[in-house]
């Protein structure tokens, strides 16, 4: 367990202490463990703090408890990403005889039943682009996202079709979001009807109504638009499927027992079969 306080990510102070430690031949549990906690925050990317990565070590077969691993995090200088602030890009569209369906229920459960939808900007250096997603409210899955110079209906009309192509059918499930123009566009709502969707919508001038969404996007710019510079569209396209793509399948969701949403639906999935 070699290394430099470059290439570990580390102060030169923590990394010393860290090396006297080991060469003194000092417990070596401590040293696997202090060895498998930085490999796990550098896997986050710098993001996961003490409850996520106590829970990701014993998903490796250690047994250890939150106070040791903040003691550790402490020694090693680690921490996650600071929260940031985001700006709600909604635009308000007409009233809509359009019923709240969800009413601020987001407790995980069955998924494919109900999605949550939100639109959020994206800062790039030739300008801002935006992002629209589709997600599942039982799984916390991504299952459609689209990225765009505009954020006009299409844009929400693609986050939907890639939704489509992801679960090969979204009959029957609840499509929720804000009341923003896009949403209650006649493009977006005669889509939405073709496909068998029931659309919901929440109240006038209450973020809470699609708070799901809302964390969602809390996350995202908290863990990858505040830590990094993206040149173009192409840039910031790239790097956002790659943290949807370890959001999904990786990332350990609080909400979900700590367990990703992927392996969720799994979860699920096999529970339902054992059932019946």
């Amino acid at each position: 367990m070699g290394g430099s306080p470059r290439v570990i990510g580390v102060s030169r102070q923590a990394y010393y202490a860290w090396r006297h430690r080991r060469d003194r031949g000092e417990d070596p549990e401590h040293l696997v463990l202090a060895s498998e906690l930085r490999a796990i925050w550098h896997e986050s990317d710098g993001t996961y703090g003490s409850p996520r990565i106590t829970h990701e070590l014993r998903r490796r077969g250690f047994c250890v408890n939150h106070k040791r691993v903040e003691r550790l995090m402490r020694e090693l200088e680690m921490a996650a990403g600071p929260r940031r602030r985001f700006v709600v890009t909604t635009r308000r569209g007409e009233d809509a005889a359009l019923p709240d369906l969800v009413r601020q229920d987001f407790a995980p459960g069955e998924p494919k039943r109900r999605y949550v939808s939100d639109i959020t900007y994206v800062r790039t250096d030739e300008g801002f682009c935006y992002l629209a997603t589709v997600a599942d409210l039982g799984s916390r899955r991504i299952v459609g996202w689209s990225l765009g110079r505009h954020m006009p209906d299409d844009l929400v009309v693609e986050a939907i079709r890639e939704a489509l192509g992801t679960r090969g059918s979204l009959a029957g499930a609840i499509f929720h979001s804000d009341r923003g123009s896009q949403y209650l566009s006649r493009k977006v709502r005669s889509l939405l009807a073709t496909l068998g969707i029931r659309q919901s919508v929440g109240r006038v001038a209450t973020c809470y109504d699609n708070a799901v969404a809302e964390s969602f996007f809390g996350s995202l710019k908290r863990e990858l638009v505040a830590r990094y510079r993206f040149a173009n569209l192409s840039g910031a396209r790239s790097a956002i499927a790659s943290w949807i793509h370890r959001y999904n399948t990786v990332r350990l969701h609080s909400s979900l027992g700590y367990l990703p949403p992927v392996e969720y639906e799994l979860s699920w999935a096999c529970r339902e079969v054992a059932v019946a």
